[in-house]
């Protein structure tokens, strides 16, 4: 892209210090998740074949192979195969943040064990990881999609308005052409509540906002509760989950069921954001390994490699998967409670949460033949 949008990839640190009674308990009662707990919670198919290579798009931070192994060793997995592949002289360059509150370091272990975590539950076996350095996130899916990836994970994004017509649109011919060769394209839907960090109350994030992308949203999780992530419901700008109406992509047919944008507004009209959803609140959020260090964190960016690493046990080459999806609503739990503050949550799809978050083991029979030993029933 030319214009070079300012990307974000700012996950959410859990802050014990500063919860409220309240946050506490429903962190209890919860979270943060293990991953493999979270699976569960999400009915994770266990058994199946698998082979799909991860691909991981990563702008900056990087990784260390004794935090991966800590990690997966506290959840009883192998450490997964990680290959770094710099795209434009960006390289794997970890601790140059450390102590910043926007250490990249964070999202890139986020990415990783996340999405092998997530891997190894639906299969039993070492997930496969590539990852893709570059200054522009098109330049890496295509890169991946050139090195014949089965599924990619994108957690870095900016708001429409920052990127602009025509990179947004090469960002798109860029997915078309990834889930063409049989790559499915997974993108965070943003961290800011409903304006996405821009200068309007509502916006949507690129790549997310993308058709041939599949736009991953937020929720708060608990053992029996699950609503929209939004930790500031009474702003359109604040901690929860990106959605809305896309300003440059049209409403697309295969929406089934997606509410149209509210009547007379000036903001988008579009292509509805996100498709899908997973656990993203803080409060709820995820434990990871960074710089030596067991710590919790949220946000979209934990939900693009959760699905990353489901699919990629389903496979290979499985392509433009979206349209099946939202064929298969009952596959999902939807998400009727919460706002991301511009728009609210309903029954059926809602620019929150769109379709809903995973009951995995139903989207497995979408695109898994069951053989022995694999376990994809409801």
């Amino acid at each position: 892209m030319r214009s070079s949008p300012t990307f974000k990839c700012n996950p959410y640190f859990v802050r014990r210090s500063i919860y409220s009674d309240a946050a506490r308990a429903a962190a209890a009662a919860g979270g943060p998740w293990s991953v493999p707990s979270l699976c569960a919670a999400y009915n994770w198919p266990s058994g199946l074949a698998g082979g799909g290579v991860i691909a991981i798009v990563e702008l900056g931070g990087g990784w260390v192979q004794s935090d991966m192994d800590q990690f997966f060793q506290s959840i009883g997995q192998p450490s997964p195969s990680i290959t770094d592949v710099s795209v434009d002289g960006t390289q794997n360059s970890p601790n140059q943040s450390v102590g910043a509150q926007d250490d990249p370091d964070y999202e890139v272990a986020l990415d990783i064990q996340v999405a092998a975590a997530a891997y190894y539950a639906a299969t039993g076996q070492p997930a496969t990881i590539r990852m893709y350095w570059s200054q522009d996130i098109a330049s890496a899916v295509q890169k991946a999609t050139q090195d014949g990836c089965d599924v990619c994970s994108i957690s870095w994004g900016a708001d429409e308005a920052n990127w602009g017509t025509t990179d947004a649109q090469q960002m798109e011919s860029t997915a078309q052409a990834a889930t063409a060769a049989g790559m499915v394209v997974f993108a965070a839907a943003g961290d800011n509540d409903s304006s996405d960090g821009g200068n309007a109350p509502a916006n949507v994030d690129v790549p997310s906002s993308c058709p041939h992308v599949v736009g991953c949203g937020g929720t708060y999780k608990t053992a029996t509760v699950e609503t929209v992530w939004n930790d500031n419901p009474d702003m359109t700008d604040g901690e929860g989950t990106g959605g809305g109406y896309s300003t440059i992509f049209p409403v697309q047919s295969w929406q089934i069921g997606a509410p149209p944008a509210p009547a007379g507004t000036q903001y988008g009209t579009g292509r509805m954001v996100p498709d899908v959803c997973a656990d993203a609140d803080p409060q709820t959020g995820y434990e990871i390994v960074v710089h030596g260090s067991q710590t919790s964190v949220g946000g979209t960016s934990a939900v693009a490699p959760l699905y990353a690493g489901l699919f990629a046990s389903f496979g290979t080459k499985l392509g433009f998967v979206t349209p099946s999806l939202w064929q298969n609503q009952g596959d999902f739990n939807d998400i009727t409670q919460g706002s991301n503050g511009f728009y609210s949550a309903g029954p059926g799809p809602d620019p929150c949460s769109g379709i809903g978050s995973p009951i995995a083991n139903k989207i497995a029979q979408l695109f898994v033949n069951a053989t022995a030993g694999s376990t994809v029933a409801a």
